[in-house]
């Protein structure tokens, strides 16, 4: 068995060696004259590959499971057509081409010419106008339709993907399946113009084997002209119909492959199964031929015979569909009880999806593609964008409904505790104004749910005049998109886990792998990195440059394990992309530290084995606190970001004791900049 299975590997190793063997063959034999037995075995070798294909289409569940068909169509089309140049070399030469044709020939039409060219052109007519004919216009129709539909599967598959149904190796397959079949009916549209050609090269082949032998006959073999006709008449018709025989078999195998839809069971199987279900039918079948039978004039013996069978498979299917019934509701009554019985499954009530939106009944036509809404491809976009600014994988965002939220509410999950909500009423628009707006319009007060600005929905009559007085209109996906968006930012620190900062190490890893192993596990764990980038989009700085990041980190974690001190050097390598971020046309507008003050909180910085912390007097927390919020509206009501400089030693101890009175501060120090940008400071936070 052993040894079996090593010949089949050997001869799958080699494959491509033997089929470009046998092609180079194929081409020389319409060149060199063959034997006589040789041309034997290659017409009996021709019927077996006619027969083997049309069984691998019968058996055949997938027609892409058969992806080959096209090309090995075209092979067996050459090999087809060198056996009629050869067949007609010595059909013409010698006036006999073996026994194979020579059977064919007299046993199979009697030795009859006429009968046989008779038959001869009634299968290239089945053939040509029925079977072939047939296929290639269903193998046409099934490729257009492939290809125009291909845009709607990617956006299904899509869809699965952010609905949690599918995973990505799942939708990988699954595209690259849509991207098979479109290739494969494509080329079996063209392959089946191979077999129409056949056809066609038939009838003009045996034409002139007919004319052909005919004048050999009668001027080089002296033969009489009855003679030189019944002769040659029946050698062209026996090599015709040896070699139409297999073609037609491979027209209907080419049939069957293009008509077939995706199947888990094969033709025989699907046949039986869906022809032989109803009894009603074969009860009625039955009873019309019955009828037949006993009209006179009518043979009645043949459409009484065919009345019991078709009335005794009715009472077959009859019973078997009670007998089938009967044990369905059995195994349904058993299956409960053991559901009964058996210890309650609770695994799968401890998973806890990572972010979920939850929606009202009122917000689903957002979520169905076939009312319109487009919501699950801009998630898709979302979760791109993501990763183009941050760096984040963001995990799948499952969305289900929610019968217990309002008909207009939405809420946001993050492993299944709600972090934000809002309210979207889907035939309006949501109007802000920018400020440069002084025009009033009509419509509902809200409040826009991701930056929290006064808003208004209005009706979509009113948009164009809402748009020409100055406001901002968008629409209510655009209006949860936005959201969504500001929500992934906001809590991207706590979104980024241990399993995706291993993913992003593997990206690294695949193209840099030298720094990746010089970090870890040797300096860091991927705990230790994943406190390092969290720390980062805290404050909102992308880690896509994972690169530099790992290169950083390999630089200091020799001098310190304290992620905190590990983020201040990673944010002084990013200074360039920090500086893009928040400086705009090389100058930076934001309010300065007071010399003193910094010095104040240096000196109060504790350190432990494990970080470090500030040991400030309440008191003191509270005047900086106060100082900061006297001075940040010189800024804020100018239109700049809330920015405070400092220096590099106390940028992160000031972020530490202002984030909870000012989250949204961006606190940069002197070394996140590049040189040539320009400080303009607006105020100073002191004592």
């Amino acid at each position: 068995m052993a040894s079996q299975t090593t010949q089949f590997s050997k001869l799958i190793k080699y494959s491509d060696v033997l089929i470009a063997v046998a092609m180079v063959t194929i081409v020389v034999m319409m060149i060199i004259p063959l034997p006589t037995a040789l041309l034997d075995i290659l017409l009996a070798l021709n019927i077996t590959c006619a027969l083997t294909i049309i069984m691998l289409a019968v058996y055949n569940t997938n027609p892409l499971d058969l992806s080959v068909f096209p090309s090995l169509l075209l092979i067996t089309t050459l090999f087809r057509l060198s056996l009629n140049v050869s067949s007609t070399r010595l059909i013409l030469l010698e006036g006999y081409a073996g026994d194979v044709i020579m059977a064919f020939g007299n046993f199979v039409v009697g030795g009859n010419a006429v009968i046989g060219f008779i038959i001869f052109v009634i299968l290239i007519i089945i053939q040509f106008l029925v079977i072939t004919k047939g296929s290639e216009r269903v193998a046409e129709v099934a490729a257009r339709f492939t290809l125009d539909a291909m845009p709607g599967k990617q956006m299904a598959i899509d869809a699965d993907l952010n609905a949690g149904l599918i995973s990505d190796a799942d939708a990988r397959q699954r595209r690259l399946n849509i991207q098979r079949a479109a290739d494969f009916y494509g080329a079996m549209d063209g392959a089946s113009k191979f077999v129409k050609g056949d056809a066609i090269a038939a009838i003009i082949i045996i034409i002139i084997n007919i004319v052909g032998g005919f004048v050999i006959g009668m001027v080089q073999r002296n033969m009489g002209v009855v003679q030189a006709l019944q002769s040659y008449t029946l050698l062209t018709v026996g090599e015709g119909l040896v070699n139409q025989i297999p073609a037609l078999l491979i027209s209907t195998a080419t049939g069957i492959i293009v008509t077939r839809a995706a199947s888990e069971n094969n033709l025989g199987h699907d046949l039986a199964s869906q022809v032989l279900t109803n009894s009603r039918v074969f009860f009625i079948v039955g009873g019309v031929l019955l009828f037949l039978g006993c009209i006179p004039g009518l043979p009645g013996i043949p459409f009484f015979v065919l009345s019991m069978m078709a009335l005794g498979l009715a009472y077959i299917l009859k019973k078997n569909n009670q007998s089938a019934a009967d044990r369905e509701v059995s195994a349904q009554e058993e299956q409960e009880m053991e559901e009964v019985k058996k210890p309650e499954n609770i695994v799968s009530l401890l998973q806890v999806d990572p972010m979920e939106l939850e929606i009202g009944y009122s917000l689903i036509p957002m979520v169905d593609v076939a009312q319109g809404g487009d919501l699950l491809d801009r998630v898709v976009m979302i979760r791109r964008q993501c990763a183009l600014d941050m760096g984040l994988i963001v995990p799948t965002i499952r969305i289900r409904d929610n019968i217990q939220l309002k008909p207009n509410v939405y809420v946001i999950k993050l492993r299944g505790i709600e972090i934000a909500k809002g309210e979207l009423l889907l035939d309006h628009y949501l109007a802000m104004n920018p400020g440069t707006a002084f025009e009033e319009i009509d419509g509902i007060d809200t409040v826009e749910p991701a930056f929290g600005l006064p808003a208004r929905w209005i009706q979509e009559a009113n948009r164009e005049q809402a748009e020409l007085a100055g406001y901002t209109v968008v629409d209510p996906v655009s209006v949860l998109a936005t959201h969504i968006t500001e929500v992934i930012k906001t809590y991207a620190w706590e979104i980024l886990g241990r399993q995706e900062v291993q993913t992003l190490i593997d990206a690294v890893k695949q193209t840099h792998p030298t720094v990746v192993e010089e970090l870890v596990p040797t300096l860091l764990s991927t705990g230790d990195i994943q406190k390092v980038l969290s720390s980062l989009l805290r404050e909102r700085i992308s880690i896509r440059d994972m690169v530099t990041i790992m290169e950083t980190l390999s630089d200091y974690a020799q001098i310190t394990k304290d992620p905190e001190i590990l983020t201040e050097y990673v944010r002084h390598a990013l200074s360039r992309q920090i500086s893009r971020q928040y400086v705009q046309s090389d100058v930076l507008t934001c309010l300065t530290l007071d010399p003193k003050l910094e010095s104040t909180i240096t000196g109060a910085v504790q350190r432990t084995e494990q970080s470090s912390y500030v040991a400030l007097d309440p008191q003191v927390v509270q005047k900086i606190i106060n100082s900061l919020t006297n001075e940040l509206p010189k800024i804020t009501n100018l239109g700049f970001q809330p920015i405070v400089l400092v220096g590099p030693a106390a940028r992160l101890y000031f972020r530490k004791l202002t984030e909870r009175a000012a989250p949204n501060l961006i606190v940069l120090s002197y070394a996140e900049l590049e040189a040539k940008v320009e400080v303009q400071a607006m105020g100073m936070v002191k004592l």
